[in-house]
């Protein structure tokens, strides 16, 4: 596993931004795999700051969600669908018809987890998935326990997770969705790059675990390291529990610029 330390949060942004374009313009229809929350919002800055200037070109790439809430009508605000539209597909310039999604209204929600599984491999696969990470390891909505082998599939958002979310919908929990669609743990290891990315103090020993501990289901970021080409994008606080930081330091500073991520 590759782990780039970065200063801050902004320059984690553009790393992997430039990661982005770099692929774009090796392959303008690339799919890439986005996030939400806060942490990927400096990435989506600076690439669309990449496409403005016309450093590169993404007339023709496409974008698909990792997860998104079950239940929540066409068009609501905060589905994740319509906050990646606003994050990601309008200020790139992208067509709605480039962006792929699992549908949370559907009435049969299993068969709609298994259409988006087949969606995506329809699509030529994902060429690099961004991710995030909770503080208890969990990556998209696969928490703790959960198979490395799950495909896309419903799981049940835990208390905490609806707490935390309910500043999205005016503070009221009961807005919550109890469920989400989510894409598994071994649908994720399908894309061809995965790029975890975290910031801050909170996220140190999810990582520390990530990156140094067994593969486990008890951390399912974990998984990341039975990739061939997995890269882990941390600023210093989120790297202050890795006892091997000052070797992922030395390794960075020696790659040769043109490699990239």
């Amino acid at each position: 596993m590759e782990v780039v330390i970065v200063p801050d949060a902004a320059t984690g942004g553009e790393i992997v931004a430039e990661a982005m374009a770099q692929l774009l313009r090796r392959k303008p229809d690339a799919l890439l795999g986005v996030a939400t929350g806060s942490t990927p919002l400096p990435v989506y800055r600076a690439l669309a700051a990449k496409v403005g200037a016309g450093e590169v070109q993404v007339d023709r790439a496409r974008v698909c969600q990792l997860d998104e809430y079950v239940g929540l009508p066409a068009g609501h605000p905060e589905s994740y669908r319509s906050v990646l539209l606003r994050e990601v597909v309008e200020p790139l310039g992208l067509s709605p018809d480039a962006f792929l999604g699992p549908d949370g209204a559907a009435q049969d929600i299993p068969a709609a987890c298994q259409a988006y599984d087949a969606a995506l491999s329809a699509a030529g696969g994902v060429d690099l998935q961004l991710l995030g990470i909770g503080t208890d390891g969990h990556i998209g909505f696969n928490e703790p326990g959960s198979s490395l082998a799950s495909r896309t599939r419903i799981k049940t958002l835990t208390e905490q997770t609806r707490v935390d979310n309910a500043r999205f919908f005016d503070g009221d929990i009961e807005q919550v969705p109890h469920h989400v669609i989510t894409q598994g743990i071994g649908t994720i290891l399908e894309a061809r790059h995965l790029v975890l990315l975290a910031t801050g103090e909170g996220k140190a020993e999810a990582v520390a675990q990530t990156v140094e501990g067994p593969v486990a289901a008890i951390v399912p970021a974990s998984a990341l390291q039975l990739h061939p080409h997995a890269t882990v994008v941390v600023d210093e606080a989120a790297a202050s529990e890795l006892k091997l930081a000052p070797y992922f330091r030395a390794t960075y500073a020696a790659k040769p610029s043109w490699q990239g991520l």
